[in-house]
Parts: structure tokens; C-alpha cells; sequence
């Protein structure tokens, strides 16, 4: 077991360029301090700067280097909890308004791209597939509720066989097909929004760890070697929070996913594998997750782990899921093979909050952070500059906390967890 590094990854290997800003020394002002240099506090800090507000963003490593720069690069609509149980919850009007800006949050990353220029391996379609046959009447319901009662047509039920023939297994049942949905290089994307923060006149500092802050009527965030006195504080740390906070600490579980690439696929298997150049999730609760980079490698993401560690091995602990999907696989070399840390939460949904009168916090995308985390970073830009209807919608969601807080929350998701597993194996 190790610890985290993304240096087996291959984003970090094809990224545009190294990202190197400045460490923060010193005492400096700012209106803003943006803790995270990850999709939240990028896209908070550009759209404070829209606003016409002085931003400091500290980074505790290298801008991208959690789960920005790490992930699955899907971008998808949807939330996921059930719109009727979210409407249960908040009341129809409300969860409305959160489906409507899971669709924007879709636009919000492809405007972003297009405004500044990001090259990024943008493609086109995702697909949600059944890992089983009975799964696929749930999704088959899931097209007709987002048609019929959302009215929302850029989604469409594709038949078994379909699936099975668009992806060159018969161990897939149908499939809910977001035509509208994008999937990306995410570490690229991230290091897109850092250049167009610091052209905007984003203050950035990686390598600054925060060691602590005070928010109130004295409102600091401190370093090891400088201060940023400030109005404001948002927190954009997802997964590695941390305790840094603990008042919501609890609100989230960090967990830990893996992905491999493999070496680049000839165009004969490619397209036998994914002709349709989409990014496919399944049905599982410990999902397997794939998709084409830009150079034809298999991009593949299987298994969790719960602690800080990481297995040894990664890529012999993500290939077995994807052998047995595909196990002619097994003879093309696997390049690279790596993890990172996300944040869910007991609901699946992120927990938007004004922890007090100087500090936000976004966060606990679970699994849905390329697109959610885009705009949750807007959003709180936009609450704190007076426009909190967005923000206040998603805070309107009730975020249980973890039973037993941040010390009882790891077993208790464990157990949990090692049962979903086993449904997926025997069920």
C-alpha cells in the first residue's frame, strides 16, 4: 500500500503543461480567499473576478492535483438522488430548479471551454448501461421520467442489443443515453481554468498549505509562511478537507477510486469496443466506468478503497474489473495506473452551506464533479456577490451527517459498502 501521488497518471503525463505558480509568502489582502485549487475554487475565482472582486487562491499541492486532475473527465446531466425523492424532500418547484442546473452545470463546462480556449479532448455522449437484466426496465423508466414528466429530450433508452453491439459485449442489458453530455481530459480542463484565473487576475498560490483561518468579524486564512486577510472565505476542498473544518467534516466521507490507461488500442478494436466514442458508466454501486483519450487508450475506472492508503498495484487492481468485461484485453500493455480521493455524502448529494457570515463551502459531488463542481464554485461566487438564489436551492437539501462523525463514519460506510459490493457480485 502507498499513499496518494498522481504521478502514474497519465493526465499528469499529457497535461498541456506544468502548472507553476508561486507560493505564498508574506502577508497579503485579497476580497476573497478561495481554499482549492480544484474545478470549485478555479470556477469560483474566475466568476468572482466577473464580479469585480479582488481573489488569493491557495493550493496545499500543485493546481488539479486531487481529484480535478484524477478523474473519470465524464460530464453528465442528472443528479443522484431520484428527482421525485428530491422533490419529496424540498417540494417540486426546488427540484426543478436543481435539475434545470444539472443541465446547466453541463453548459457551464462547455461555455468555459469554449470562452477560453481549453484544449482538452472534448467529446461528445455518455451512457449509463446496465450491469445487469434486471437493471435495465429501471433504466428504461429513468429515459421515460426524464422525457415525459421533465421534458427533457436529449436522453434516449437504447435497447440491449444495441448496447451490446454499440460496445462489443454481451455482459451489458440497455442503456440510458445522454447525447447532450460531454467527457474531457479533466487535468487539462483544470490547468485551462487556472490560466484564464490568472489572466483574469486571479492571485494563485500552490504549494500553501492552510494550516487554520479565522471567519467572523476578523476574517484570516493562514500558512506555514504568509496570511491572506480577507471579507470572505470559500472553502473548495472535497475530499481533502480534512480537519480543516470540522463544523462540517462530517457532512462528507472521503473515498478513494482508481482508474488505468492502457497502451494506445488499434482503430480495428476501438471501434468494436466503443464506436460511438461515449463515456460509459454502469449500474453497479461500485460502478465501472471507461471511456477513449484522445490517443485511443482505454481509460478505465474500477474499485474503491475507503482509508488513505492506496493499493500497491493499482493497475492489477483496476484491470481485473476490466478483463472481465473484456478480456481480450489482456494483451495490451497497461501504461498507467492511478487514484484519487472524492467526497460523497450519506445522499449522494453535494452539500452546499453558508457555514457562517464569511464562510461557503461546496462540496461531496459524489462521483458528479467534473460538471456539479463547476457550478458550485459560480454559485457561491454568486451568493456572495448577492445573487443566492442557486446557491440557497442546493443548501436547501438536507445533508445528514455521517453517524458517528468523522471518527465512527469510516467503519460504518465500510460495512455498507462491503455489502453494495456483494450485491453486485451475487444480485
Amino acid at each position: 500500500m502507498h499513499t496518494q501521488s498522481d504521478r502514474g497518471s497519465y493526465y499528469r503525463a499529457s497535461a498541456n503543461r506544468v502548472s507553476a505558480y508561486p507560493s505564498l509568502k508574506g502577508d497579503i489582502k485579497a476580497d476573497v480567499c478561495v481554499i482549492g485549487g480544484g474545478y470549485t475554487g478555479l470556477s469560483a475565482a474566475l466568476q468572482l473576478r466577473e464580479h469585480g472582486l479582488s481573489v488569493a487562491l491557495l493550493e496545499a499541492e500543485s493546481i488539479g492535483w486531487g481529484a480535478s486532475g484524477r478523474n473519470g473527465g465524464q460530464v453528465c446531466q442528472g443528479l443522484n438522488m431520484a428527482h421525485e425523492d428530491l422533490a419529496a424532500k424540498v417540494g417540486r418547484p426546488t427540484a426543478d430548479a436543481l435539475w434545470q442546473m444539472s443541465l446547466d452545470s453541463v453548459e457551464l463546462v462547455r461555455t468555459l471551454i469554449n470562452k477560453h480556449q481549453i484544449d482538452c479532448d472534448l467529446k461528445h455522449g455518455v451512457l449509463h448501461v446496465a450491469a445487469k437484466p434486471g437493471h435495465s426496465a429501471d433504466i428504461e423508466a429513468a429515459v421515460a421520467y426524464k422525457q415525459e414528466v421533465l421534458g427533457y429530450q436529449d436522453v434516449a433508452y437504447i435497447k440491449p442489443a444495441d448496447v451490446q453491439e454499440m460496445l462489443g459485449t454481451e455482459r451489458y442489458y440497455g442503456g440510458e443515453h445522454f447525447t447532450n453530455a460531454l467527457h474531457l481530459h479533466p487535468l487539462n480542463y483544470a490547468l485551462g481554468l487556472a490560466t484564464a484565473a490568472e489572466q483574469a487576475g486571479v492571485q494563485l498560490y500552490e504549494h500553501s498549505r492552510v494550516t487554520d483561518y479565522q471567519s467572523g468579524r476578523t476574517t484570516q486564512v493562514s500558512t506555514s509562511v504568509g496570511n491572506v486577510s480577507c471579507q470572505y472565505i470559500l472553502l473548495a476542498c472535497n475530499g481533502y478537507l480534512g480537519p480543516l473544518e470540522k463544523r462540517i467534516a462530517g457532512k462528507i466521507m472521503p473515498i478513494n477510486n482508481f482508474i488505468l490507461a492502457t497502451e494506445p488500442l488499434p482503430d480495428h478494436l476501438v471501434q468494436r469496443i466503443n464506436r460511438a466514442d461515449v463515456a460509459v458508466a454502469d449500474s453497479r454501486f461500485v460502478i465501472n466506468y471507461f471511456r477513449l483519450s484522445g490517443d485511443n487508450r482505454l481509460l478505465w475506472g474500477g474499485g474503491e478503497t475507503y482509508t488513505s492508503r492506496f493499493p500497491s498495484d493499482i493497475r492489477s487492481f483496476v484491470q481485473q474489473h476490466m478483463l472481465a468485461l473484456y478480456p481480450e484485453l489482456a494483451q495490451y500493455r497497461i501504461d498507467y495506473g492511478w487514484g484519487g480521493t472524492l467526497a460523497i455524502t450519506l445522499n449522494r448529494m453535494p452539500h452546499f452551506e453558508r457555514v457562517d457570515q464569511s464562510l461557503f463551502v461546496a462540496h461531496g459531488y459524489s462521483g458528479h464533479g467534473v460538471a456539479l463542481a463547476t457550478l458550485g464554485g459560480k454559485l457561491m461566487a454568486d451568493a456572495l456577490a448577492g445573487s443566492a438564489q442557486g446557491f440557497d436551492q442546493f443548501a436547501a437539501v438536507p445533508t445528514p451527517s455521517f453517524p458517528g462523525g468523522t471518527l465512527l463514519r469510516w467503519p460504518g460506510l465500510v460495512a455498507g459498502m462491503l455489502y453494495y459490493s456483494l450485491r453486485d457480485r451475487f444480485f
